[in-house]
C-alpha cells in the first residue's frame, strides 16, 4: 500500500496537480480501498490539523513580517547592511547576505526574503557591482537559506509542530548555525568576487558616526531577535505568544516610531498575509491526511526496518536519511517536505541516538537547499524568474555556494554543539 501511495503522489505531481491536493488524493486508497478507516476520518484529520496552539505562530510571524516590510524597516536594514559590508569585495552581494541574516529575525521565510532582495538589490548588483544575472541570482538564492535557519523560521515552526519538538528550543538552536552560515556564505562571496572582479558598492569603509546613525535608525528591527531570546530564556512567552507580540511590536513601530504604516499599507500587509497563510495551511491540512494514512500503514516502522537492514552505524544512518531528504527536496516544496517526510524519518534518527533539536536544524536547512535545485526548486525559480535567468546558468554560477553549503552541513553534523549549545544553556 505504501508503494501505491508513493506512486499516486508521484503521478499527481508529474501531471501538474498542486502539491496540496496531490498529498490528499494519494491517501485515498487507505481510506477507500482497504476499509481500515471510514473516509470521514480524512475530513476530521484536516480539521484537527488546524486546531493547534503552537501552529498559531505561523500566521502571527507571517503577518508580522509583512507589516515590517510596510513600515520602512526593510529599507533601513538595507542601509545598515550596506554600510557594514558594501565596501568589501563583492559589494552588494555581501550586503544581500548580511541583510538575509537581519531579515531572518523578522520574516522567517526564505522565499519571501529571496523575492524581496531580488527586486530591491538584484538590479544594482548587475548594473553597479559587475555581477552577471546568474551570479546575482546565485548569491540571493543561497543567502535566503539563512532566513530559514535562524528564528523565527517558519520551517522550524512547522518542524516543531508536526514532530512534537519544542519550537522555542529549535529557535534558540538556529542562532549559532545561522550566524555560521552567514560567515560561510560571505567568505564564499568574497572569494568569488576576488576571482571575477566584482566591485565594492562603497569606495571606502564608513565612519563610526555613519554606522552609529544607521544603527539607531535600524535598532527597532534589530532589537526583536534579542527580545525573542530573552523572552524564551526567562519564560516570558512561548513561540506563539512571541509571534503575537511581534505583530503588536510591528504595529507600534509602524505607527508610533516611523509613522509610515498607512491604512493602505496595512490592507496590503493583511492581504499578502492571507494569501501566504492560505497556501501554508492548505499544505498542513492535506499533509495531515497523507501523514495519517502513512502512519496507519506503518510507514515509519517500515522505513526504520529498511534503514537498519542496510546498516547499524548511526553515522551512516544519518547520511542515508539526509540523502533521502536532499532528493525529496528536489521534488517537494519545503513546507510539504517538512510536513510529509520528517515525521517518517525523525524516529529513525532518534532511534539511532541523535538529538531531535540537532536533527531539526539539519533537516530544515537541507530541505531548503532543495529549494535551490530543479525540478521543483521554489527559491531558485523565484529568483531566476525575477531576474530572467536560465536554470543552467544559475546552476553553474551557484557551484561555489553549493560546495560552501556542503561544508557548512558537514560542520553541523560533526559538531552537534553548534546547534545544541545555546538551547542547552538558556532553556
Amino acid at each position: 500500500m505504501l508503494l501505491l501511495i508513493a506512486a499516486l503522489f508521484a503521478l499527481f505531481l508529474i501531471i501538474g496537480m498542486p502539491v496540496a491536493f496531490a498529498l490528499a488524493l494519494a491517501a485515498i486508497p487507505v481510506f477507500v480501498a482497504t476499509g481500515t478507516m471510514p473516509p470521514t476520518v480524512a475530513i476530521q484529520k484536516m480539521v484537527t490539523a488546524t486546531q493547534s496552539f503552537p501552529l498559531l505562530a505561523v500566521p502571527f510571524f507571517i503577518f508580522a513580517g509583512n507589516l515590517m516590510n510596510s513600515t520602512g524597516i526593510t529599507e533601513r536594514l538595507i542601509t545598515f547592511a550596506r554600510l557594514l559590508t558594501g565596501w568589501m569585495a563583492g559589494g552588494l552581494g555581501q550586503v544581500s547576505i548580511l541583510l538575509s541574516l537581519m531579515m531572518g529575525g523578522i520574516s522567517g521565510s526564505a522565499v519571501a526574503d529571496a523575492s524581496m532582495e531580488a527586486r530591491l538589490l538584484g538590479p544594482g548588483m548587475i548594473s553597479k557591482g559587475g555581477y552577471s544575472k546568474a551570479a546575482t541570482a546565485a548569491v540571493l538564492a543561497f543567502g535566503s537559506i539563512i532566513t530559514a535557519t535562524i528564528p523565527p523560521s517558519i520551517g522550524l515552526i512547522l518542524f516543531g509542530f508536526i514532530n512534537e519538538v519544542s519550537i522555542g528550543r529549535l529557535f534558540l538552536a538556529g542562532i549559532v548555525p545561522g550566524v555560521l552560515l552567514t560567515a560561510t556564505l560571505m567568505l564564499t562571496a568574497w572569494i568569488v568576487a576576488k576571482r571575477n572582479g566584482y566591485r565594492p558598492d562603497l569606495a571606502e569603509p564608513p565612519t563610526l558616526r555613519q554606522v552609529g546613525a544607521s544603527f539607531r535608525e535600524s535598532v527597532w528591527a534589530l532589537a526583536f531577535p534579542v527580545i525573542l531570546i530573552i523572552g524564551f530564556r526567562f519564560g516570558f512567552f512561548t513561540a506563539t505568544e512571541a509571534g503575537a507580540f511581534l505583530v503588536f511590536y510591528a504595529l507600534f513601530v509602524g505607527t508610533a516610531v516611523y509613522r509610515e504604516l498607512t491604512l493602505g499599507k496595512l490592507y496590503d500587509a493583511i492581504r499578502a498575509s492571507v494569501l501566504d497563510l492560505g497556501m501554508v495551511m492548505l499544505l498542513i491540512m492535506m499533509a495531515a491526511v497523507l501523514g495519517y494514512a502513512v502512519t496507519l500503514e506503518q510507514g515509519p516502522q517500515q522505513i526504520a526496518a529498511l534503514v537498519t537492514e542496510l546498516t547499524q552505524n548511526p553515522f551512516l544512518i544519518l547520511i542515508l536519511v539526509l540523502a533521502l531528504l536532499l532528493v525529496s527536496g528536489m521534488f517537494l516544496e519545503g513546507a510539504a517536505n517538512i510536513l510529509l517526510v520528517t515525521p517518517i524519518v525523525l524516529p529513525v534518527l532518534t532511534g539511532a541516538g541523535f538529538d531531535p533539536i540537532h536533527m531539526g536544524i539539519l533537516m530544515v536547512t537541507l530541505i531548503n537547499i532543495g529549494g535551490l535545485t530543479p525540478p521543483v526548486g521554489v527559491i531558485m525559480f523565484t529568483v531566476c524568474g525575477i531576474l530572467d535567468v536560465r536554470t543552467g546558468a544559475f546552476a553553474k554560477a551557484a557551484a561555489p555556494y553549493f560546495v560552501a553549503m556542503l561544508a557548512f552541513l558537514a560542520l553541523l553534523i560533526v559538531f552537534p554543539a553548534l546547534s545544541l549549545f545555546v538551547p542547552g544553556r538558556l532553556m
